[in-house]
């Protein structure tokens, strides 16, 4: 089982152009369809739709790619 996270967790992640942090806007449970691609979820293994807190981009990862803050 991987880390859980809740709507409104403020998290940071490693990306391309290094550490970013923001916040959860949403958990998905259920496999989704995001930009072009398939994210696999599960209620044990959701996926977290994360606004950033410097760009407003939304990223889309795995709790085990996440660092509460």
């Amino acid at each position: 089982m991987t880390k859980q996270f809740a709507v409104g967790d403020h998290v940071r992640w490693n990306s391309e152009a290094g550490h970013v942090e923001g916040v959860i806007i949403k958990k998905h449970i259920h496999d989704v369809k995001y930009k072009g691609y398939v994210h696999h979820c599960t209620e044990k293994d959701p996926q977290y739709e994360i606004k950033s807190d410097k760009t407003d981009h939304i990223a889309m990862h795995k709790g085990g790619a996440l660092t509460k803050i």
